[in-house]
């Protein structure tokens, strides 16, 4: 195997911070290709008053990716001010990246900026440079706008969500298509699947350049469901949605966690997060799929909250190169 392969990450949140955080230390080129579609908080607001792009996805991405010896200005990207006001509840590196949009003109251009201050090693790409909103349609027709509002549910919503769409034009990025017509592996997820995945694969032209790239694509089935969004999902079903999007055939592998949390953990959620519980996987359910299963333990094994381990799962995903 080369030394050094391709690798993109598709997503947003969490999941992509997470699987760039344990990559970043193997000799491998590294992309993230991240959601345009959040709304809420500190860059809701910023969007608004501003007119940018949204910038939380993309400094979590770049904090992700920074080098390790900046870690004084990572510690200041992430700063986030609880009092001051017009400043309460804005992350430090949202709003720099609103400043660099100004001082260098595009926000792409932001990027690169941010990029050089961090040391960050890799590239971190919007899915799409279009100014675009989300909208969930409900399995009994209802529509949501707004990636916050799906995200954090109103407690009379009780159909589930059957799509999700994006309002306006929205073009993919050609970095982004580029990104992955050139990539040995995709990786898609973890992350929270209408809101971080989904406003990803709904972009025009990211389905093709998924289909058409020889690039090996993996899908990381999140560890946990998410109340609102994946009540009741089984890692089966989390595949099936994204299919759905991308189409069968699409998909090479599907990672999955095989190992139940302890009872004290279950016990904490079920006190705790009564909506929120470990994802199902079992062997049967993916007893007539196209893609390779890969099953692994991929969990961190220290506090109360179920979550993917950096390490472990870079591990993985490094191995699935061969």
């Amino acid at each position: 195997m080369a030394k050094e392969k391709r690798i993109v990450v598709i997503g947003g949140g969490t999941g992509v911070f997470t699987v760039l955080s344990g990559l970043k230390k193997y000799p491998h080129h590294l992309s993230a290709i991240v959601t345009m579609a959040d709304d809420g908080g500190s860059t809701g607001q910023l969007r608004e008053e501003f007119g940018i792009l949204p910038p939380g996805d993309v400094r979590r991405a770049l904090l992700a990716l920074a080098d390790s010896e900046a870690a004084l200005l990572a510690e200041l990207f992430t700063y986030r001010f609880e009092e001051g006001e017009g400043l309460s509840g804005h992350s430090m590196g949202n709003l720099l990246l609103t400043a660099l949009e100004r001082i260098t003109g595009s926000f792409e251009r932001s990027i690169g900026a941010a990029s050089q201050l961090l040391g960050v090693s890799g590239k971190v790409i919007p899915v799409t440079l279009d100014d675009v909103r989300l909208k969930a349609v409900l399995s009994d027709g209802t529509e949501v706008l707004g990636e916050s509002e799906i995200d954090v549910p109103k407690k009379d919503r009780l159909a589930a969500i059957d799509r999700v769409e994006l309002v306006g034009r929205a073009r993919a990025n050609p970095r982004a298509l580029d990104a992955i017509a050139t990539a040995d592996l995709v990786v898609i997820g973890p992350g929270d699947l209408y809101t971080s995945l989904l406003p990803n694969l709904v972009v025009a032209g990211i389905v093709e350049a998924l289909r058409t790239t020889s690039a090996k694509k993996v899908y990381i089935v999140n560890v946990m469901t998410k109340h609102g969004e994946t009540d009741g999902f089984s890692a089966r079903d989390f595949v099936d949605a994204i299919e759905r999007v991308v189409g069968k055939g699409t998909l090479d592998i599907v990672v999955v966690n095989n190992v139940r949390p302890p009872k004290r953990t279950e016990e904490f959620y079920a006190s705790v997060r009564k909506s929120t519980e470990p994802v199902v996987f079992s062997e049967q359910q993916f007893a007539d799929v196209l893609y390779k299963v890969v099953s692994a333990d991929v969990v961190k094994k220290e506090g109360d909250l179920i979550r993917h381990s950096p390490e472990s799962l870079a591990a993985v995903i490094h191995d699935l190169l061969d």
